[in-house]
């Protein structure tokens, strides 16, 4: 895969999936915008990648109104957009009886609003040159439910609900759009998943990390992002499973999710 000169940009860059992608990425020739709120991150992300013609666009995906006024503006200043890759989001592991309100305000913000306002954005300069690749990082969870997922669970299926009404929507004008539903990678995701007071709890989570190295994930999604798949699931053993255990089995793993005790 040669993506030299073309121009990817990735939200929630500054760790994980997101820093994998763009590193592997400027590997293969591409010019990488950067998109995450911390810059000290980015800025020594940028300095690593491989090549010269990386940018850094901080934004902040949690004020929707304002990550749409901001790029709007931008867009006459930086290059083409051939990828776009909504990768930034936030995870929460508290249960529902517990969570108070606003916990699911801050996930739909981030996880949701965030990234249609940065596609609302994007995706007129893709039509008006009739190519390019729409990419949303929903996950597992946005296709299977389970507990302490009330939150995280409803912002990722409205993602994949978004993202097939979008591919429907843009096929005429040839923009490819593919979701892409990561099960248990290792990454920071459930130190920095909010609990019932929408705090990060910083604490480890088994099945992350044992979960599929980034880097392997990673190259799944560019694989994916190449052969213009429009959905794909990333993940290993149950984490990758699950959807098809729910689809055959619905019973079986409604039974099997509602004795789950781990966060």
């Amino acid at each position: 895969m040669d993506y030299k000169n073309k121009t990817v940009w990735i939200t929630g860059a500054s760790s994980g999936i997101g820093k994998e992608l763009a590193i592997q990425f400027a590997a293969l020739g591409a010019n990488v915008i950067l998109s995450a709120r911390s810059v000290d991150k980015l800025n020594e992300l940028k300095q690593s990648l491989h090549g010269d013609g990386h940018l850094i666009v901080p934004l902040d995906l949690s004020a929707p109104e304002a990550v749409l006024a901001q790029v709007t503006d931008l867009l006459d200043t930086l290059p083409a957009i051939d990828i776009l890759i909504n990768n930034g989001g936030v995870s929460q592991r508290s249960l529902f009886l517990e969570n108070e309100f606003n916990v699911y305000r801050q996930l739909m913000e981030v996880n949701y609003f965030g990234l249609i306002a940065l596609t609302k954005a994007v995706a007129p300069t893709m039509v008006e040159r009739r190519r390019g690749s729409i990419v949303s990082i929903s996950s597992v969870a946005g296709k299977v439910g389970s507990k302490f997922r009330t939150g995280y669970s409803g912002s990722k299926y409205a993602v994949v609900g978004f993202m097939d009404c979008l591919r429907a929507e843009l096929a005429e004008h040839n923009i490819h759009c593919l979701t892409i539903c990561p099960g248990s990678i290792k990454t920071a995701i459930a130190h920095n998943s909010l609990n019932e007071q929408g705090i990060a709890q910083n604490k480890p989570e088994h099945s992350i990390e044992n979960g599929m190295d980034v880097s392997v994930a990673a190259k799944k999604m560019i694989h994916a992002i190449h052969n213009k798949k429009d959905e794909v699931i990333v993940g290993k053993g149950l984490s990758g499973l699950a959807p098809t255990i729910k689809r055959f089995f619905p019973r079986l793993f409604n039974r099997l999710t509602a004795k789950t005790n781990y966060r």
